[in-house]
């Protein structure tokens, strides 16, 4: 099969690209019947823009971009599944908020300013309302944080979305996994927990009526990507990692790269009322195994402290130091009063996962 990554699409897919064949899902799109809405249809409608800054964007066979001379690529890719990243409930803005969202917040964990993305996205059948809320929400974040769509693919299937973006990061000033020392300070933007405990309540886990739910689930289904603290950090954070797995297992990721171990301070973990109004167990699986914050978790020395601070405040991003880097590899956790907390909480896995 061809693929074009600048909007051409595929002109069949599985069993014809019939999503009655393929298995229709239920759910959103099972009172849907077919529109008479083509793939280039759609394609022409909601996602063609004229690019700003590329050469070339969609509607060729390669989107053609200019790098800033003296400047590196910085490159990621996340794909999001229904079911497994997100709920079918989800309003289609929302979704395509956090689609772009999650994304970025690498660009950021890597101190890159955002370029250019491009988009794949498989639809069971053409829904145009669901198209139009996802394209809105889409672009108005792309637009707040200057990056443009510069092509992609479309094709029929379960509903999964696909995003590449690409940044600017000037040369050794990109921040890495690797590169913390023992001594450093451990900080995170923001605060933890909230979109865990959104899911929790989704699933019926907990009660949550109201504003109470309407703001964990913004956390959840909105999350803020922290693109311009990651900016301000360079030169000072010694590492960085954008959180999506959980802090334990992100953490990990960490402390793996830089061969050190560290110390975290469970109490110092910033964190909402509604999280913190939780029992003991499930406060902490919030705040340690949650996962989908998209916070910043870095490491800075401890001489730089009043520029960490200076960074946030310049981000207008909340930051908190909550442990520190050691020389014995590991993970400690520790409670307000220095005992150790024993650690039962572990990352998210997508092939481990119920």
């Amino acid at each position: 099969m061809r693929h074009m990554n600048t909007f051409q699409g595929s002109s069949r897919g599985v069993n014809d690209g019939c999503p009655h064949r393929a298995g229709a899902r239920r759910g959103r799109w099972a009172t849907i019947g077919r529109m008479a809405v083509g793939e280039f249809d759609l394609i022409a409608k909601y996602f063609a823009r004229p690019v700003r800054r590329a050469v070339l964007g969609g509607g060729d066979d390669c989107a053609l971009l200019q790098p800033t001379p003296g400047m590196q690529w910085a490159v990621s890719t996340d794909a999001l599944v229904e079911g497994r990243h997100f709920l079918s409930t989800v309003p289609p803005d929302a979704l395509g908020h956090k689609s772009l969202a999650v994304n970025l917040s690498d660009l950021a964990a890597c101190g890159a300013r955002p370029v250019a993305f491009t988009l794949s996205l498989a639809l069971p059948r053409v829904d145009e309302s669901f198209l139009a809320g996802f394209a809105e929400g889409l672009y108005a974040l792309a637009d707040s944080h200057d990056i443009e769509l510069v092509g992609g693919d479309t094709t029929a299937g379960p509903l999964n979305i696909g995003i590449t973006v690409m940044g600017e990061v000037p040369p050794g000033q990109a921040l890495r996994r690797g590169g913390a020392r023992p001594g450093d300070e451990l900080w995170v933007s923001g605060r933890l927990g909230d979109a865990r405990l959104a899911l929790e309540a989704f699933r019926g886990q907990v009660a949550l009526r109201g504003e109470a739910f309407d703001e964990l689930r913004r956390a959840m289904e909105r999350p803020q990507p922290r693109v311009a603290l990651g900016l301000a950090l360079r030169g000072i954070a010694s590492a960085a990692i954008d959180l999506s797995d959980g802090l334990v297992g992100d953490l990990g990721h960490v402390l793996r790269a830089s061969a050190v171990g560290a110390t975290l301070r469970l109490d110092d973990i910033p964190h909402s009322v509604h999280v913190a109004a939780c029992g003991e167990a499930q406060r902490r699986t919030c705040l340690l195994g949650g996962g989908d914050d998209y916070e910043l978790l870095f490491a800075a020395p401890a001489s730089a402290h009043a520029q960490v601070r200076d960074a946030g405040a310049r981000a207008d991003t909340p930051v908190t130091c909550i442990g520190t880097l050691d020389a014995a590899h590991g993970l400690r956790v520790v409670d307000a009063r220095g005992a150790p907390v024993a650690l039962t909480e572990r990352a998210f896995d997508h092939f481990l996962a119920a």
